[in-house]
Formats: structure tokens, sequence, C-alpha cells
């Protein structure tokens, strides 16, 4: 439904002057602007009443309160850990931030592909002691090779585009195959959103198949019921020996005991996570101590960069505008989504 009065958006995420000014320059909207809250916050009382649109990493504490609001729009892609919040019953529609992150959790990818292909860890112990080594799994190249997706939303999809862009392979593997996204947002020029990059695609039952046959497993998934410890010994004992296993999505998507084991009895070459079991991982984990496991702590998302602000607004700016015309929302998070997690 078109809405014709002044609608106050109040926004917690920080932005530069340009976006903010993009924003404030729709018609129809006032704009008020709140500093980011990492983890609990509330929302001050004189916004409680007459606020119809929040932008926010984090719902307020007391959101129950705003009994005005009418569009929620979340800075995260991840969404897991809100249901206890009550936002899957809410009346009015939620979306949450996929496409923001795509570029710069892809670009993690093809870094932590060309590191462990490379062995970087290796080169930079020998550099740290002086010695002058040129050996040959120091020369490998990712040409040729094959990226295992499994799940092709917008990271997935932006991690196939780069990869092709090396000269790699792409198989991927879904639930149900791969489609267009065409309610999804994207940066322009990234990913695939016409789902034609893939060389072969995988479905449920053939997981098998699409693993025997990778030399990277790529996590691009949420975290649901479904996926939650999908990866356990099983999985990993059907990769090559020589693969690798990247998981930028959720740390218990894999099953930490098989991950461990996977690791030191060389089911799999090595890995990278940018996710993790605890945060922050204990100093007495160890997934520490392997010399081919590359961590990092949940940075992937680069959601501290200087593109970050610029990016989002521009996505709240469409969302928004598409809100107040009545049209249909970009990345709305439905009931099946929220049932599954």
């Amino acid at each position: 439904m078109q809405m014709t009065s002044m609608n106050q958006l109040v926004c917690e995420i920080p932005f530069d002057e340009t976006a903010r000014q993009k924003l404030a320059s729709l018609p129809g909207l006032k704009l008020q602007m709140l500093p980011l809250h990492e983890r609990r916050w509330d929302m001050p009382d004189e916004w409680l009443l007459g606020t119809d649109i929040l932008a926010c990493k984090f719902p307020p504490g007391n959101l129950e309160k705003m009994t005005d609001l009418k569009f929620l729009q979340l800075a995260t892609v991840g969404y897991e850990h809100l249901r206890d919040v009550g936002l899957a019953t809410k009346p009015f529609p939620i979306c949450n931030a996929r496409g923001i992150f795509d570029t710069a959790i892809a670009e993690w990818n093809l870094a932590m592909m060309v590191n462990l292909t490379r062995d970087l860890r290796g080169m930079i112990r020998d550099q740290e002691t002086g010695r002058w080594e040129r050996a040959e799994h120091y020369q490998q190249e990712l040409r040729g090779r094959v990226a295992g997706l499994w799940g092709y939303g917008g990271i997935g999809r932006e991690t196939a585009r780069l990869a092709k862009a090396f000269g790699m392979g792409v198989h991927v593997m879904t639930r149900t195959g791969v489609k267009p996204r065409p309610d999804a947002y994207a940066l322009p020029g990234t990913a695939d959103p016409e789902g034609v990059l893939p060389d072969r695609v995988f479905v449920t039952g053939q997981e098998g198949d699409f693993l025997a046959g990778l030399d990277f497993l790529i996590l691009a998934l949420p975290r649901t019921r479904h996926s939650n410890g999908m990866i356990g010994e099983a999985q990993l004992q059907a990769l090559p020996r020589t693969a690798f296993v990247l998981n930028p999505a959720r740390g218990p998507i894999i099953q930490e005991a098989a991950l461990v084991r996977a690791l030191h009895e060389g089911w799999i070459a090595g890995a990278a996570l940018d996710t993790h079991f605890a945060y922050p991982l204990p100093a007495e984990h160890p997934l520490w101590g392997f010399p081919n496991v590359i961590l990092t702590p949940h940075i992937a998302g680069a959601d501290h960069s200087r593109e970050f602000p610029g990016r989002f607004a521009g996505l709240l700016a469409e969302n928004v505008s598409r809100f107040l015309g009545g049209q249909r929302l970009l990345n709305q998070i439905t009931r099946e989504e929220w049932d599954e997690v």
C-alpha cells in the first residue's frame, strides 16, 4: 500500500554525508540517525512512537513498544539469532542485508584459495626464519581446479564469478537446483543473477558425487535447522584428500570434532575458517595448532570497510523507495525462511 504522509526512518548505521543526503532526499521521509550499537540497546523514548521504518544491526530491546513500526531493515545477513526475539511473528515486512557483503566474502574465498594452494603460511614461516625454499607445493596454481559451492545465494554467485575469472571450474550443490534471483540485492556487475555460471549443478541426493569432484569445498549457505552440523565425518571423508574446506558461513554447519579429526588424520589437505565454534576461539583450541589451517576472526564480510556504509545506504534507499511506493521489497525474509532457522 502506498504511503502518502511523512514517514520517519530511524537508522543506527553510521553513514557518510553522501549516503545520509541520499536517504534524506527521499520524498515523504524524515531521517533520524542514532549511533551504532553492537548488541543490547533501547530505542529512545521520544522515537518509540511515530517511527515507521527502522534500520539497525540488532533490534532494540523495547521493540514491542514501537507500535507504529511498519518496516524493519536489518544490516546483517544472518537472522537465526533473532528468532527468539519474536521477529518471525511480526506483522510488518523484515528484510536482511543480503548482497552488501557478497563481494567482500567472495574476495576472502579467493584469497584463501590462493593462500592454501600456494601454502603462503609455509612461505611466511620460511621468511621469518631466513630460509630459502623453492618447494613444489609453493608453486601450484588455481587455474583448472574446481571450486565447489554448497549453496548458491549471493556469496556463492559472486565467488563463482571470481573463480571463473581465475580459470577455475565451478560446481554447485543446492537442494533444488539453480534459478534466477530477481528479488535479491546485488551490486551492479557482480554475482550471477541469472544462474548461468556453474559448470555442474548437484541437488539433494547427489552430495557424494558433488564432494568427490572438488579441490575446494566452500560453504555458502545459511545456518538453519537443516544445515546445522550437516558437514560431518562422512562428508569430509567423501572429499579428495587433496581438497581444502572453506567456511565463511557459520561455524556449526561443520561438526567440530569431525573437522579436527579430518585435519589430524589427513582426510583433507587443509582449511580456512572465518566462522567458528566459539567467539573468540579459545587459545587452547586445537585448530590453532594446524599448519595447514588459516583462521580469521569473522572479518570476511568486512562490515568495517570504507565501502560498507555506502552499500548499506544503497540497499536501504532502494527498499525505502519501494516501501513508500508499495512495491515488492528486496531481501524480504519469508515465512518459510523463518521456519527453517
